[in-house]
């Protein structure tokens, strides 16, 4: 009888430490902040997704993108082509101050590098703590040089360092890293491994080993630049349901082969929608690994084109209405050229199915992913943040005074859009006074 209140006392106690060590168990972690995949098409044109009004075939995993968040009905590519778009989005400036204003080819592999003196987005990212990974083509500097992406912001790089090579589906080698990665299955005429497959592969894996700490990843896929070529398992689906079809004789043989000649394809519609099929496809896996590792919900997805469609390699952008309504198409600085399709999904953040009509570009990224982890910018920079408006606040959301473009090449090509109104102005490095166009949009 005299031990019981004691007995009470010490149960009371170890009810209480038990709530105590309960109650901190169950205290949620600090959230990590947001991942961030960036996807990049290869020369999709505006009109090239079911989302943006295409009828001949359907983009289904891309749409589904969209209706979980906000399609931009007016976003631009950095430029008409495939090295200084990427330069003018990983750099957040226009192609009159970032230093790629073409495709400047370095021989035997590799382009025109972005200086040591550039900092990229990649770098900002990682200097905030991110992980960050590029897979698939690059473009902005050859092996070993400084714009070689390990030299640029990113841990991990896996891919097509030179984008004239990136134009074959079944190379000799791919670079990871600084080691060249060598295909015998493609030794030859052979065709063991096509290449947007094994890359893909590689980031898959980059999102697994990544899912428990904030990663950045560029996805820069070769789809579905020219070449034409598919897989026959996906090609045959298609075989005979896009009359006429359009034949194209390319290199199939000698000694530049598949070194960035475009192979023969006597069924160029079909391998088209083929291409499009295994893009779409990857965007949905791309998805479904984000939700299977359970961090969806805390993962900005990005869908869009670094330029407008081409007209290469047996490629047929008027029969598909790849432009879509616009005027144009690759290499152009018309609306065709360079308006792009763009998808942002950001769950519990963004509102679902939404669209948006606001200007935008390729330099307007750099800026919005530093004020979604609240990092500084570079004061050199042209772009402005997107992330009001992608938060629901159009109010307060910036606008550009103008938005400005020039290519050199094809005799050097100028334009700017500001408000409803653009500019346009062709061969000014042989004319520098040669006839503005002016189009009212």
């Amino acid at each position: 009888m005299f031990f019981k209140p004691a007995c009470r006392f010490t149960t009371l106690i170890l009810v209480l430490l038990f709530l105590s060590c309960k109650e901190k168990t169950e205290t949620p972690l600090k959230k990590l902040p947001p991942n961030i995949i960036y996807i990049l098409a290869d020369d999709l044109g505006y009109g090239d997704l079911s989302c943006y009004g295409q009828k001949k075939f359907e983009t289904p995993n891309i749409d589904k993108l969209a209706s979980q968040g906000m399609l931009f009905t007016q976003h631009y590519s950095g430029s008409t082509v495939c090295a200084p778009s990427r330069s003018a989005l990983l750099t957040g400036m226009h192609t009159g101050h970032t230093m790629i204003r073409g495709n400047k080819e370095v021989r035997p592999e590799g382009q025109y590098p972005i200086p040591d003196s550039t900092f990229t987005v990649a770098e900002a990212m990682k200097k905030a703590g991110y992980t960050t990974g590029a897979f698939g083509k690059w473009g902005l500097g050859f092996p070993g040089s400084s714009g070689d992406p390990t030299n640029q912001g990113f841990d991990t790089f896996f891919g097509f360092n030179c984008q004239r090579l990136g134009h074959n589906y079944y190379p000799r080698h791919l670079w990871h890293n600084r080691d060249s990665i060598i295909l015998k299955e493609n030794y030859g005429d052979k065709k063991g491994i096509y290449a947007p497959s094994l890359i893909h592969e590689k980031t898959l894996q980059f999102i697994e080993n990544n899912k428990k700490n904030p990663f950045f990843l560029y996805v820069a896929s070769i789809i579905p630049h020219a070449e034409l070529v598919a897989p026959e398992n996906i090609l045959k689906k298609y075989r005979g349901k896009y009359p006429p079809e359009k034949e194209y004789k390319g290199l199939d043989i000698g000694p530049n082969y598949r070194k960035g000649g475009y192979e023969s394809q006597n069924e160029s519609h079909a391998a088209f929608v083929a291409m499009i099929e295994i893009l779409d496809t990857q965007v949905g896996e791309i998805i479904k690994k984000v939700e299977e590792a359970g961090i969806a919900d805390n993962t900005i997805i990005i869908f869009t084109s670094d330029n407008g469609p081409h007209t290469e390699g047996g490629a047929d952008p008027v029969y598909f209405n790849s432009n879509g309504p616009l005027k144009g198409t690759k290499r152009d600085l018309y609306e065709g050229g360079i308006r792009v399709p763009m998808i942002v999904s950001w769950p519990g953040k963004i509102i679902p199915n939404s669209k948006t009509n606001h200007i935008s570009a390729f330099w307007d990224i750099f800026p919005t992913f530093t004020d979604i982890i609240k990092a500084k910018n570079p004061k050199n920079i042209d772009g402005i943040s997107v992330l009001p408006l992608l938060l629901g606040d159009a109010d307060n959301q910036k606008e550009h005074d103008y938005l400005y473009w020039e290519f050199h090449e094809r005799g050097g090509r100028q334009a700017i859009r500001k408000g409803h109104w653009k500019a346009v102005k062709y061969n000014v490095f042989k004319n520098p006074e040669s006839q503005l166009e002016l189009y009212n949009l």
